[in-house]
């Protein structure tokens, strides 16, 4: 065996992306230890990075170490006691998800759906959270299996009116898609780096209003080993039932990147490099700038498949601005045409899951692909994939309508 030597890819699909280079170098940094005090220091100003791309001035501001399901999990069973009644809206796979752990958790998980393609309208949120009376209200803002975007600037409101907590899972859709935690009222948000932030996955960027370390500080539960006399003393006025994960208690959590720095689990040092740059090219950017570059390739994209003559799936009025959905064309196999994307031109792009596995293909532009280059090449390698296939296309139409598009930009 040789060293590792991954073949030239360019990830157009709906996640994993092409990792930023800069991001990259940020990671091979030599480690330090976890409580040098330049460790700490630069664990401090990750927080204060991230505040800024979740637009909150939320203290708790910090990293779960993981991939984003680790953050989803961690945000569910530091939240949840069993019996705690949850309503979670899904209009894709990832509201599924939700629903799986909430329950897992012990929670009794009331849902409501619409066709995959679809989001939900505020008034029918509304009228659920009424009838549910949920503690918690959790929702996916950005849903890669379908493409959607739900709105939320409702959302925090109403549950802020029932005496919910809100929820909202950001993986795909921070940095790429507008989200303004403390302007929507979101109690806590969690997020992935390999979308629209330019990384890799295994770190999960969380934000916790005070309303939920509240919540979850009423099950704090400090390690026998580490605690102290005050947490002996704190231990017998808790309210509620201690947190069900270990590693993904966000209690603990909290005080291993708070001033405490209470040991609880080694540091994943080069994850925290690549997320502090993540963060940290956004804010350089502008999250504004961010959210409009995304937009203004994503438009590019949309306009090239339709240029291509290929039916975009959803409802694009409520589409993610960082990646898009076509049904595969009549005739095509679509598992061999994103083998043949893959083999001739190294780039991917993916199907879905559920009733739209085998149905559509996902094509991503976000991140460090969020650019024109990636989405010119992409359109040009698909027009060729799809004359071999045999599908009537019109020569040029998916670069020159992308091409239409950054004109007018």
């Amino acid at each position: 065996m040789g060293p590792i030597d991954p073949p030239a890819r360019l990830l157009m699909g709906p996640g994993p992306i092409t990792v930023d280079p800069r991001v990259l170098r940020a990671m091979s940094a030599q480690l330090v230890g976890q409580f040098d005090p330049w460790m700490t220091d630069l664990m401090t100003e990750t927080s204060v990075l991230y505040r800024q791309v979740f637009r909150t001035a939320n203290e708790q501001t910090f990293l779960v170490d993981g991939t984003s399901r680790a953050g989803i999990e961690a945000a569910l069973v530091s939240l949840l006691e069993p019996g705690d009644r949850v309503l979670v809206p899904v209009f894709g796979r990832f509201g599924h998800l939700l629903t799986e752990i909430a329950e897992r958790c012990g929670a009794e998980v009331h849902t409501i759906e619409v066709p995959w393609g679809e989001v939900f309208a505020p008034e029918v949120l509304e009228d659920a959270v009424r009838r549910v009376r949920p503690s918690l209200v959790a929702v996916v803002q950005g849903d890669t299996s379908t493409t959607m975007c739900q709105p939320l600037a409702d959302l925090g409101r109403i549950c802020r009116d029932q005496g919910a907590l809100l929820y909202v899972d950001a993986t795909a859709s921070l940095g790429g898609n507008p989200f303004e935690t403390d302007a929507w009222g979101v109690d806590v948000a969690t997020a992935g780096l390999q979308k629209c932030l330019g990384g890799p996955s295994g770190s999960a960027p969380i934000t916790l209003s005070p309303l939920a370390v509240e919540a979850i500080e009423a099950r704090k539960h400090i390690e026998a080993g580490i605690r102290e006399a005050a947490d002996e003393h704190d231990e017998g006025r808790r309210r509620g039932t201690r947190i069900a994960s270990n590693y993904l208690d966000l209690a603990q959590i909290m005080d291993y990147w708070g001033p405490r720095r209470l040991n609880h689990h080694t540091e994943a040092s080069t994850m925290l490099y690549g997320a502090r740059e993540c963060a940290r090219l956004l804010v350089e950017e502008g999250v504004d700038n961010a959210v409009a570059r995304h937009a203004r390739h994503g438009r590019a994209m949309l306009e090239g498949v339709r240029g291509l003559g290929l039916e975009v799936f959803g409802d694009t009025a409520h589409k993610m601005t960082n990646v898009v959905a076509v049904h595969i064309p009549d005739g095509v196999s679509g598992d061999a045409a994103r083998a043949a994307m893959l083999d001739d031109f190294g780039i991917e792009i993916g199907t879905s899951f559920g009733p739209l596995h085998g149905k559509v293909w996902r094509i991503g532009t976000m991140g460090y692909n969020a650019r024109k280059d990636a989405v010119l090449t992409t359109l040009a390698a698909l027009e060729q994939v799809l004359r071999g296939f045999g599908a009537p296309v019109t020569a040029g139409g998916g670069v020159g309508a992308a091409r239409e598009v950054y004109a007018d930009a």
